[in-house]
């Protein structure tokens, strides 16, 4: 297997080209897209990840300084974790002084309706309107978070004005 986010359609080991899930592909709901067979079974197969649906977003963050200047970012329920690793929900490029992992952590609770930024467990500080982070910080539209040599922008979805319906 190989990553099509990381490494595209073609297989990064054996150059085989695969067919990407939105090239009309009338696949089954929930079914996780697979290369086409041919005689060499012993290919590399990509994982395309599962397609069970569609994670509602609670707000963005929006880069105002930095690499990645006007880029957004999406926040979703519950933990976010932000990094520059793949495995981040929250995945920022070009900015070597965001640590891989675990740089800083958002919060949506669905439940009280409210975000927050903590601080996560590499090196590198977060800052809320340049206050260093030390301990969980309610975040409110329009605050600034720092992260390395990056500021973003938080905007709000989701809170006391709307809320998507649990089902």
């Amino acid at each position: 297997m190989f990553s099509t986010r990381r490494h595209g359609n073609t297989c990064p080991y054996c150059n085989l080209a695969v067919e990407s899930p939105a090239s009309g592909n009338s696949e089954a709901a929930g079914a996780v897209p697979r290369a086409p067979r041919t005689a060499e079974d012993d290919r590399t197969m990509p994982y395309l990840g599962e397609t069970t649906g569609i994670e509602p977003v609670t707000g963005w963050m929006v880069c105002i300084e930095g690499p990645q200047m006007g880029q957004d970012y999406r926040i979703m329920a519950e933990k976010n974790f932000i990094g520059r690793s793949e495995e981040m929900h929250v995945r920022i490029l070009g900015d070597n002084t965001i640590s891989r992992r675990n740089h800083a952590v958002i919060v949506y609770d669905p439940k009280k309706r409210n975000f927050y930024l903590l601080p996560g467990d590499a090196s590198g500080l977060a800052y809320h309107n340049n206050e260093a982070v030390y301990s969980p910080v309610e975040l409110a539209a329009y605050d600034v978070i720092q992260l390395g040599r990056s500021k973003f922008i938080f905007i709000p979805l989701c809170g006391v004005h709307f809320e998507w319906e649990q089902q």
